[in-house]
């Protein structure tokens, strides 16, 4: 093995343990983001949603979806998704109908009650933005940069989902 050889492997080494690196930070933020949604519900006294449930319901927002809706836009997995939907439309934090074009597929909106918890979320994560700027933790650009980034990511992983097999 030559010298030129021997940087490319070091450098592709290097590249796959920053790559190893990136995937856990990715999990590990994840985890944390749901740790900081329970605190904040416990705090404020909402403890009969989840953390799963109420980005849930802050994720839905002002639209009416369906589970499938959901799944497909990439925030939660087929079973998962259901069964916070059915929970948190027995909880009183959701409508839900049936479609009348489909009649297997059910639609489900926000109550009242589910929008307090819309707003809740949306509030929390105006602060964190807000902190993050106002400690020079993050930029405007580079959050921008890290969305494209991780946006690219997200691209070249639905590529092989859907083309490699």
């Amino acid at each position: 093995m030559n010298s030129l050889q021997r940087v490319e492997t070091a450098e592709k080494r290097g590249f796959i343990k920053e790559y190893l690196d990136t995937l856990s930070l990715v999990e590990r933020l994840h985890r944390l983001l749901l740790d900081v949604l329970k605190d904040e519900f416990e705090r404020v006294g909402v403890l009969e949603v989840n953390p799963v449930q109420a980005l849930l319901l802050f994720n839905v927002g002002d639209n009416e979806v369906t589970a499938g809706e959901l799944k497909t836009r990439g925030y939660y997995q087929g079973s998962n998704v259901s069964y916070n939907l059915k929970k948190l439309v027995e909880m009183g934090y959701m409508h839900h109908q049936r479609c009348e074009i489909d009649r297997r597929a059910v639609r489900v909106r926000l109550t009242p009650k589910g929008r307090q918890v819309h707003e809740a979320v949306g509030r929390l994560f105006a602060r964190h933005a807000e902190g993050l700027q106002s400690r020079n933790v993050l930029s405007y650009d580079q959050v921008d940069l890290i969305n494209g980034t991780l946006r690219r990511v997200e691209r070249y992983w639905t590529d092989q989902i859907r083309y490699i097999y």
